[in-house]
């Protein structure tokens, strides 16, 4: 009996499943990862490249790995374009949801820390004036100075 690539059983043919594009995938986005490590690790002992770089680095490398997983593991590279901007659209609409929260609470924060009476008095300690040194606590209004 001659190999095949497909093994009969009766009348049923069982199909070859090729693990190539999975192997792939796992390379890739190990060597990414790799990547991401390095840099990390040498701006740990260097501290090159600058903090932001880095992280702007980061988010591409974040954004490839996160196309390459959805393209390969929710098969949106094998679709037609209507459907991948049916997926594609929501979830960038989700980041930007995201990050104006994010931005808005930092707003948030950055107000009440400097007009609520309460969070002023942290707000005036933690915030160093122009000359360096740490500001006085805020006097309580009524209290003798």
């Amino acid at each position: 009996m001659s190999s095949v690539e497909t093994t009969t059983t009766g009348h049923h043919e069982q199909p070859h499943f090729d693990t190539k594009p999975i192997w792939r995938t796992f390379w890739i986005l190990l060597g990414i990862t790799m990547v991401e490590l390095m840099l990390a690790t040498i701006h740990l002992k260097t501290g090159f490249p600058n903090k932001y770089v880095l992280n702007g680095v980061y988010l591409i490398l974040t954004c490839a790995k996160a196309f390459y997983i959805i393209a390969e593991f929710m098969h949106l590279r094998h679709e037609i374009k209507n459907m991948i901007m049916t997926i594609a659209v929501p979830a960038l609409l989700f980041v930007w949801f995201i990050v104006a929260f994010l931005w808005d609470g930092a707003s948030y924060r950055e107000l009440r820390n400097r007009y609520d009476q309460h969070h002023a008095e942290e707000y005036k300690v933690k915030v160093a004036p122009e000359g360096g040194e740490s500001a006085p606590p805020a006097q309580k209004p009524g209290s003798p100075e």
